[in-house]
This record gives C-alpha cells, sequence and structure tokens, in this order.
C-alpha cells in the first residue's frame, strides 16, 4: 500500500512510520497543511491518514481538496476530537473512516487495509483473476492452486496491475506507487522493467497466461489481449 501520513505530533508520526513501513508498504508524510495539500495535488494513495489539528490549517479543508480534485484516495481520520459533529463533519466531506487518539496500531492498520479492499476490491481480502488468485493479506500468489513466491515489489506491483486491470497505467504511476517520493532519485525506468520481467516469468512459469502487455511509449496495461 501507498499511505500518506498527515500528522504534526512527531513521536505519534515516527511510530506510524515505522510500524507501516516495517509491513513494507510506501509511506509518506506531511506535518503541516501546506506540505500535505502539495502532496495530495501531486500523487495519489491508497489511504491518506488525515490528523484535523495541523498548526497551519483545518484538516477538513483537505477533504475538500481531495473533492474538487476528483480524487479517490481512500481517507481515515485520525483524531484527538470525540465530538460527534467532527465525525459527521468528515464523513460527510467524504472520509471513508473516523478513529480517536489514543489508539493502538493494529487497529489503525486494520481500519486502512479495510478501506483499501473497498476502494479497490469490494471489500474482499482475495483478488480472483482467471487463474490467478491473490490474498492479500496472507501476502500470497497462486496460479491454477499453485503457489508463487513473488519479492514484495513483485507482490505490490501485481496488485496495483489487478486493481487497475484493463487500463492503461503510464511508468511514472508505477514507479511513484512502488517508490513514493523516493522515484525521483532513479536515472531512468529500468527497475521498473526488472519488476515487470520477473513477475511475467513467475507467473507464466507456474501456467498463467501472458496478461502484461506493453503500450509503447506509455506504460503497460494488465488483462486479457
Amino acid at each position: 500500500m501507498k499511505i500518506l501520513i498527515i500528522e504534526d505530533e512527531q513521536a505519534l508520526l515516527d511510530s506510524i512510520l515505522t510500524y507501516f513501513t516495517e509491513e513494507g508498504n510506501v509511506c509518506e508524510y506531511a506535518t503541516n497543511y501546506r506540505t500535505a495539500s502539495e502532496k495530495i495535488a501531486l500523487y495519489s494513495y491508497d489511504c491518506i491518514l488525515l490528523d484535523l489539528g495541523l498548526p497551519d490549517g483545518e484538516g477538513l479543508n483537505l477533504l475538500g481538496e481531495l473533492k474538487s480534485l476528483k480524487k479517490k484516495d481512500g481517507v481515515l481520520i485520525i483524531s484527538a476530537r470525540h465530538s460527534l459533529d467532527d465525525k459527521l463533519a468528515g464523513l460527510d466531506l467524504g472520509a471513508d473512516d473516523y478513529l480517536v487518539k489514543p489508539f493502538h496500531l493494529s487497529e489503525l492498520k486494520a481500519r486502512v487495509s479495510a478501506i483499501v479492499r473497498r476502494k479497490n476490491f469490494d471489500g474482499n481480502n482475495v483478488i480472483v483473476f482467471n487463474e490467478i488468485n491473490v490474498d492479500v493479506f496472507a501476502m500470497q500468489t497462486t496460479v491454477n492452486g499453485q503457489l508463487v513466491t513473488l519479492t514484495r515489489k513483485e507482490f505490490d506491483l501485481l496488485v496495483y496491475f489487478l486493481s487497475n486491470k484493463g487500463k492503461v497505467v503510464t511508468k511514472n504511476a508505477m514507479a511513484e506507487h512502488l517508490w513514493g517520493d523516493e522515484m525521483d532519485i532513479a536515472n531512468d525506468f529500468d527497475f521498473i522493467y526488472t519488476h515487470i520481467k520477473n513477475l511475467r516469468k513467475k507467473l507464466m512459469e507456474a501456467g498463467g497466461k501472458d496478461y502484461l502487455h506493453s503500450v509503447y511509449g506509455i506504460g503497460y496495461k494488465f488483462g486479457a489481449a
């Protein structure tokens, strides 16, 4: 998953960053409204963790920005505000869930995972595409019942393709999804080609069809020819 954490409390931010990064997720963060607004405008995320009390602005207004940009990012509000009015305001503006501080990181993870499943896979933990079966929670992939061992990046790439099947995915979008801000340090897209080549090889060696189609000069499309 690619996650944006908008939180100005440094200790909590560090805890969330460490927890989700160690799980293999791509995490970016913003500690103020201005930076958060810039990231939301430039990038897309599987889920945004949004604190309402930011030092230079009201977090709820970021929901309005997402809506005006017609972005489909999942949003989980994490706030110390307990009032029903704040919860209803956030949900009415498009947030998917609301979690009151303090909370256990395991609950935060469960809420984020539920949002991503609802957004991308109709609430299912298991994604089925013809002979390919992907268990998102267990991070297991099978082809015709045969287990396929994928690296974390290969797995994330497969899930990303499945959530965008039939659509042309650009090289920039793939790089951004897999590496977030760190994509800027790459000089070319050789790393993307390597992951796609390895993913295709592993799926086909297990008996899968070749669903990865190159779109010249743009990127790739996943699906039946």
